[in-house]
């Protein structure tokens, strides 16, 4: 069993990974920490650049052996793998429970106007999202559900806060996100890229089952998603082209942010691809 290269938590490598738990640091280094096998398998094979996304991996003897494959393509990727200790790993992550894999990856956001310029079909737009954990599921919801592309408001959570990160399971490195855009300047972009911008709210005067009867979702859709604790402010409700709420049939009082993201991303991919529905026709 090949001995750990990286004894000391000292070490200049583990101290530059250890520092971009912090915000300034991810910012002006423009790398972040992805954690586990499933985000280290995703950033091997996402490209930034030309560049895989992934830069530099830290894996335990043990974690080396059980994830042979993720650390083969690293290296085949001409990624730097280094061995530490367990003790190494647990002093830079973040979760209670490391996993022997930590990798360190370059920025992946997109700029808006390159999201507009694709012509964009089902977009979640989160606007003052401030929950990491919420935005990361939320951002695993909108890539199963097929989204083209999400949009963080510069009022919502940073993309690549650990716990962002670790909560949409790999799915950072699937779809474009653009970051810091504000609301307005989102939904008016979205607007003159020929997007219906539908505001989620569980006050809204239209419902989500009658936008689905009556064919409306079947357009291309962007989403926005509010606050967890007090949703859209009224002046965002009022950029929206409709202000739509999840129906409750039964007795609960409402629904979670990622849960009602979850619902209404679904509704318009299923309207999309219906017959007649925007991505059957684009494909045709």
């Amino acid at each position: 069993m090949a001995t750990p290269e990286l004894i000391s938590p000292r070490s200049p490598r583990v101290s530059a990974a250890r520092r971009l738990a912090r915000r300034n640091f991810r910012s002006k280094e423009r790398l972040f920490i992805a954690e586990g096998p499933q985000a280290v398998r995703e950033a091997v094979t996402a490209r930034v650049g030309g560049q895989p996304a992934l830069v530099e991996l830290f894996t335990t003897v043990e974690a080396a052996e059980r994830y042979a494959d993720i650390v083969d393509a690293a290296r085949a990727a001409g990624v730097r793998v280094h061995h530490a200790s367990a003790e190494v790993l647990a002093d830079v992550s973040q979760t209670v429970t490391p996993q022997g894999l930590l990798g360190v990856c370059r920025f992946l956001d997109s700029p808006f106007a390159d999201v507009l310029a694709a012509r964009p079909k089902l977009v979640a737009v989160l606007a003052n999202v401030r929950d990491p954990g919420n935005a990361g599921t939320v951002l695993r919801c909108a890539d199963a559900a097929g989204a083209d592309a999400v949009v963080l408001t510069d009022a919502s959570v940073d993309l690549y806060n650990p716990k962002a990160v670790r909560a949409s399971v790999g799915s950072v490195f699937h779809l474009p996100v653009a970051v810091g855009v504000p609301v307005a300047q989102a939904v008016a972009g979205l607007k003159e890229a020929g997007v219906r911008v539908l505001a989620a709210d569980g006050a809204g005067a239209d419902d989500l089952d009658a936008e689905l009867d009556a064919g409306r979702l079947g357009t291309p859709t962007a989403w926005l998603f509010g606050n967890e604790a007090w949703g859209l402010p009224e002046e965002t409700r009022a950029l929206a082209d409709a202000v739509v709420r999840v129906p409750i049939h039964g007795r609960a009082e409402s629904l979670n942010l990622a849960t009602a993201a979850a619902v209404c991303l679904y509704g318009s991919a299923r309207a999309q691809r219906a017959a007649g529905g925007c991505r059957s026709v684009t494909s045709s």
